[in-house]
């Protein structure tokens, strides 16, 4: 699935299923969550925190696709293709670290 067609997905989704976008604000804490709720995975299941036995069953996937789906809501209310938004970031740090990593003698 293209990034454009993820966004028309969700927008339709949105208005058939959701009713109506949360407002930015409310999306952004929403989004906040969610990046917890990853950032919690990956603490207790890749990191040093002993992972509680309520976490074990937890999916990753769907946990990113959460953040993803909020991202892309907030995209969508803010007028924003995040394919070209994608293609002009990378554009953009592939410019300005094309050397800088190969340089870095803490990634060899």
């Amino acid at each position: 699935m293209e990034i454009a067609e993820a966004q028309k997905i969700v927008d339709n989704w949105i208005k058939e299923v959701g009713v109506r976008y949360f407002d930015e604000l409310t999306n952004t804490a929403i989004l906040m969550e969610e990046v917890g709720e990853v950032a919690r995975i990956m603490a207790r299941r890749y990191g040093e925190q002993s992972e509680k036995e309520s976490d074990k069953n937890k999916d990753l996937g769907d946990e990113l696709a959460d953040v993803m789906f909020v991202l892309i809501c907030l995209a969508n209310q803010t007028g924003i293709d995040l394919e070209e938004a994608l293609k002009k970031n990378l554009e953009k740090k592939t410019n300005r670290d094309k050397v800088r990593h190969l340089n870095n003698p803490k990634l060899k």
